[in-house]
This record gives structure tokens, sequence and C-alpha cells, in this order.
């Protein structure tokens, strides 16, 4: 049956589902690196001015902010709760490597 699979003509519906996703995919690393480059301009904000690398008090709004817009969006809050802080914490690290450098 796994031979007859590749004989097949490919699914149109599939590949019409792989090409959205591949556009949000694309559209997603997009607004990441802007994100990044923004948040950039923000470490070497706060390492000319002296400021901590990391806001907690905004951390935790901004967690807060994001999971309240997740259940809006019937997205699971603890998947977006994790990716935002994995995107904080890579945030922090670049904001601790500027003032360092």
């Amino acid at each position: 049956m796994a031979a007859q699979a590749n004989d097949q003509k490919p699914d149109e519906v599939l590949a019409g589902f792989r090409k959205s996703i591949d556009n949000i995919d694309a559209a997603l690393i997009h607004m990441l690196a802007e994100r990044f480059r923004i948040t950039k301009e923000v470490g070497a904000y706060k390492a000319r001015t002296g400021m901590a690398p990391a806001d907690p008090g905004r951390e935790e709004q901004q967690i807060k902010r994001l999971r309240s817009l997740a259940e809006e969006a019937d997205l699971d809050p603890e998947f977006s709760e994790k990716f935002i802080r994995f995107v904080i914490d890579e945030v922090i690290r670049h904001h601790q490597r500027a003032q360092r450098g």
C-alpha cells in the first residue's frame, strides 16, 4: 500500500493546508526577527543608561496579558506562556551580553 501512495496524485487539500502553514511560519519568523531588532535597541538603551537587563514586573505583565490573549484566541495559555518565557529569556540573554560587551 505504501508504494501506491507514491503513485497517487498529490492531495490538493493537504497541499493547500501546508501552503498556509508555510506562509504562517514565514510570517512568524519575520515577526520574531522584528521583535528581536526592537529588543536589541532596548538592550542597548538599558546598557547605556545602566538599567538592569531584566524587568520581572514587565515580564509578568506580558505573560498575564499574553495568557489572556491566548484564551481569547482559543490557544492553550500554558503553551503561550512557555513560548513567551522562551522569547523573554533570549531577550534577557542578549541584553546581558550587550551590557558586558
